[in-house]
């Protein structure tokens, strides 16, 4: 490329060298290295870091160690599985992509990008990383890490579109060793090549890297502005009998759907709604602290309010939508990360 700060087939060089002595090799989805479980991490990984990935990989490979185990599994168990790893959709599309696989792939996960890029939840990265990790053949991937190594190496100091970077990663990437060059740039960004403040004395690259040698590391990539994000409140109502509290089962589209929560009501709405459908009343209410739960593009306040009902409550519910948690067996179901917390500070 013209003015590239290093050649392609050298950087190759020196980052599987690099790779060789500090690269990661025994994460748990490299050992006993398969194509289901190098994708099952890969979307666990999507905007998630490894030490937070690591133990829900391993519950969910012991659960489900097979694509077919996971595609014969119902949502409540996956999503219980994923509850705290957040970003639900991608286990949604995990076991939807299962399913698909077994009836238009006889069971096997794809090698080829386009045939990847078929299942739900795998972009063109997420595919190139498949490719190229599981089947060791030649694929280019574009990531947050690879974008922050590529956008310091270059000193890109403007916005550029990202089939700009995909032209540079293409350039950049080994025909040779395609999985260890993969892992290798990846490890580069996550480890070296960080947010904030890189460790730029360290990488094998300091002497070709431009936004180094012209001191501005730390300001690249250039972030977009940061938008002001809207605060939403909401009120869980928590009914409480005994060693159960009530959960609502969420629609199927908007904020945590699917997922088992409390029912979003006033406490005026709530008592109502409890006398109509249960003919109870409520022996106590007591209201908590609000705290704060963000997403992407807003914040969420709660405000957790505890309702007690008498000791002749008759708890039997006809809707499918409600269910009673039984805070001793704890069933397997799908939880927002703000209710598996509450659910965890009751004493029953």
């Amino acid at each position: 490329m013209k003015n590239s700060p290093i050649s392609p087939k050298l950087f190759q060089k020196k980052l599987l060298a690099w790779f060789d002595q500090f690269g990661r090799k025994n994460l748990p989805w490299q050992r006993q290295k398969n194509p289901y479980r190098v994708w099952v991490s890969e979307i666990m990984l999507q905007q998630t870091q490894v030490q937070t990935v690591i133990p829900y990989f391993e519950r969910f490979m012991a659960k489900f160690p097979t694509i077919d185990a996971l595609a014969t599994a119902d949502e409540d168990t996956v999503l219980h599985l994923w509850t705290g790893l957040g970003y639900y959709q991608r286990a949604r599309h995990l076991l939807k992509a299962a399913r698909q696989v077994l009836e238009v792939f006889s069971g096997k996960l794809p090698s080829e990008v386009m045939a990847l890029m078929t299942l739900p939840g795998i972009g063109r990265s997420t595919a190139g990383a498949i490719r190229s990790l599981a089947f060791e053949q030649p694929a280019i991937i574009l990531d947050g890490n690879v974008k922050r190594v590529l956008s310091r190496l270059f000193a890109i100091q403007t916005v550029i579109p990202d089939e700009k970077l995909w032209e540079i990663a293409a350039s950049y990437s080994s025909p040779t060793r395609c999985a260890d060059y993969t892992q290798a740039i990846m490890d580069l960004g996550a480890t070296l090549c960080v947010r904030g403040t890189p460790q730029c004395y360290h990488c094998p690259f300091n002497k070709h890297c431009l936004s180094f040698l012209q001191g501005i590391e730390k300001t690249l990539p250039l972030k977009k502005p940061r938008k002001h994000l809207p605060i939403k409140t909401t009120q869980f109502a928590i009914l409480q009998f005994k060693n159960g509290v009530l959960l609502e089962k969420r629609p199927g589209k908007g904020v945590w759907s699917g997922l088992w929560s409390f029912p979003e009501m006033s406490e005026k709405e709530f008592t109502v709604w409890c006398q109509q459908t249960f003919q109870c009343q409520i022996k106590k209410i007591t209201k908590h602290p609000t705290f704060r739960h963000s997403f992407t593009h807003f914040h969420l306040d709660i405000t957790p309010i505890f309702f007690q009902v008498v000791k002749n409550f008759d708890k039997a519910i006809a809707e499918e939508n409600y269910f009673w948690y039984n805070l001793h067996q704890q069933p397997e179901i799908g939880l927002p990360a703000p209710v598996k917390s509450i659910l965890s500070s009751i004493n029953p």
